[in-house]
């Protein structure tokens, strides 16, 4: 049972599909310690939306938990 050139093919064609891919992509033009500041930044607003969102009551952030309302 052969699969002929089925196997040089997928190679090829997942070559291609990873050249247009870029998973963590650096080319952002920013230094290490640029990254680390925005990266920080970042981290801030999130933990400061989270603070405001438990200080309002909305404990339940889109988790699974709370109250079920069937009987």
């Amino acid at each position: 049972m052969t699969r002929g050139n089925q196997r040089e093919r997928d190679r090829e064609r997942a070559q291609a599909r990873a050249g247009h891919k870029t998973k963590n992509s650096k080319d952002d033009g920013l230094t290490p310690e640029q990254r680390r500041e925005r990266d920080a930044k970042a981290l801030q607003e999130k933990a400061a939306r989270k603070a405001a969102q438990a200080a309002a009551g909305g404990n339940n952030a889109g988790g699974r938990g709370g109250k079920s309302t069937k009987n």
